[in-house]
């Protein structure tokens, strides 16, 4: 077996942090869009403000929020008595949590740089 050396002659540690940045946020703005479509869809409907206001921000380096700052919203999201023939209660956390396995895969692409 033949001996193999390795000589590193740069360290492009900080570049690569910073292209991992960057792909995580490009991966967690892709993320927020489709929650923020999914609460959208599932959102009660009366006159379409509520669902109109929903919107993703960047919390974090690390972290996506959907949300709203209509002021019946919070009402809306966690009564759980409310029913409307196109919506329903949960709709922030449902468009959040139940799509896992989508986010995880969108958040992969973008580390992979697709």
């Amino acid at each position: 077996m033949e001996n193999v050396e390795v000589h590193v002659t740069a360290d492009n540690t900080k570049e690569a942090h910073e292209l991992m940045r960057a792909a995580i946020a490009r991966g967690l703005e892709e993320m927020g869009l489709v929650a923020e479509g999914y609460a959208k869809a599932g959102c009660p409907v009366g006159t379409g403000r509520l669902r109109d206001s929903i919107t993703h921000v960047r919390a974090s380096e690390t972290t996506e929020a959907i949300g709203t700052n209509v002021e019946y919203g919070r009402y809306m999201e966690f009564r759980e008595d409310v029913s409307h023939r196109n919506g329903h209660a949960h709709f922030l956390r449902d468009a959040a949590s139940e799509h896992a396995a989508e986010y995880a895969q969108i958040m992969r692409s973008a580390l992979r740089g697709k």
